[in-house]
């Protein structure tokens, strides 16, 4: 990592408390981008110029396209000059689908640069700031940084780990079941959670389901048009039973992914190459192992920073077991399915006592119409 002069913290550094503003103003054009710049992080900037009058702002609005800074300093033009940039993420210093930012801002004539989060790509961390500061400009960083962090945990999830951030989420009765003995489901929900979920949706880079609820529900997978592309429907499936007629297979909405591995019954392998060959868009992955795990780095290296498990108990409970679920979000309906043979929204995670129960922390709980929403975060 590039050396970075040593900045006192947001909370013990007076400097700090001027630029909190204008970085809360950055960090919320930032999550104007949310769902659609992966690989990418969520990033926004704000010029202001030497009076202190704000001349400039942007977002990085997709993957390809320019970034917040030079959004914000196009707009700020010669205004710029002897100015300040706050931005949620250390300028890139790096040639990818785009030119450096750094270059751009010194290039801006930029005096200062506030900074809420130090970019965690091997290829930037901190060489972004280090080459800023070469070129006399002065650099804050750490300016909201708890707020940033949790801005990009997706983006900064992957590149620690080589996997997207995983959301599980099911809707489920009062006496937690996720359907009637008979299989019935549609609807526990009322209207305001099932738009709520295509929201979360537009969040994600891919939805993920197994063959089971493929063949149970036929879902659609989509956010009704809330995201443009559609996140990718992901289908992973250890024996690809799958049915000949499906509506992920229409890929006129959004593209499906079917996963499967390698010991996949040749001749389901076979339907499965008949079924890409006669709907266009439709494709299959052979992974190495039929897993959750090697599902999420696939995509990864696909550019998912976060994806979304609408799946059965049982591959839910594969998920855990793995450690590809960070985020819970379950929506619990005023109803009561009863039943003996209850659908519960997990399968068997092979726990033996209560100190290998994993503890999650309550980070939000919400009415949506009648029923309630708990979303958790697993504690690290």
């Amino acid at each position: 990592m590039a050396a970075i002069s040593s900045v006192p913290s947001p909370v013990s550094n007076p400097e700090a408390a001027q630029w909190r503003p204008w970085m809360r103003r950055a960090l919320a054009l930032a999550a104007l981008g949310t769902g659609r710049t992966s690989p990418n992080p969520l990033v926004g900037a704000v010029v202001l110029d030497h009076a202190g009058t704000l001349v400039g702002e942007g977002y990085h609005a997709r993957a390809g396209t320019p970034h917040a800074e030079v959004h914000a300093l196009a707009q700020a033009g010669e205004r710029a000059r002897g100015g300040t940039l706050v931005v949620t993420l250390e300028p890139c210093c790096h040639h990818g689908r785009t030119p450096p930012c750094s270059e751009a801002v010194i290039a801006a004539g930029i005096a200062r640069v506030v900074v809420a989060m130090v970019d965690p790509n091997p290829q930037v961390a901190g060489g972004g700031i280090a080459q800023l500061q070469a070129a006399g400009i002065a650099v804050l960083h750490g300016v909201c940084d708890v707020e940033a962090q949790e801005l990009n945990r997706a983006f900064v999830h992957r590149l620690t780990t080589g996997r997207p951030l995983g959301i599980l989420k099911w809707a489920m009765s009062l006496d937690g079941r996720t359907a009637l003995p008979n299989g019935a489901s549609q609807w526990i929900s009322g209207p305001p959670a099932r738009a709520w979920v295509h929201q979360l949706r537009s969040q994600c880079d891919a939805v993920i389901v197994g063959g089971g609820t493929l063949r149970a529900d036929d879902p659609l997978l989509t956010s009704r048009g809330q995201r443009t592309p559609e996140p990718l429907r992901v289908v992973l499936s250890r024996s690809l039973q799958l049915p000949d007629r499906a509506q992920l297979w229409d890929t006129t909405p959004a593209a499906t992914l079917v996963a499967h591995p390698p010991d996949a019954p040749a001749a389901a392998k076979a339907q499965l190459q008949e079924l890409c060959s006669n709907y266009p868009g439709l494709e299959a992955l052979e992974l190495p192992h039929c897993s959750p795990a090697a599902l999420l780095e696939a995509l990864a290296q696909r550019g998912c920073n976060q994806v979304l498990w609408e799946c059965g108990p049982g591959l839910a409970a594969a998920a855990l077991r793995e450690g590809c679920v960070q985020q819970v979000a379950a929506v619990i309906a005023p109803k009561l399915l009863g039943g003996t043979p209850a659908r519960t929204p997990l399968g068997e995670l092979g726990l033996q006592s209560m100190d290998q129960v994993q503890s999650w922390q309550v980070r939000r709980l919400q009415h949506l119409g009648p029923d309630l929403l708990w979303n958790l975060s697993a504690l690290r």
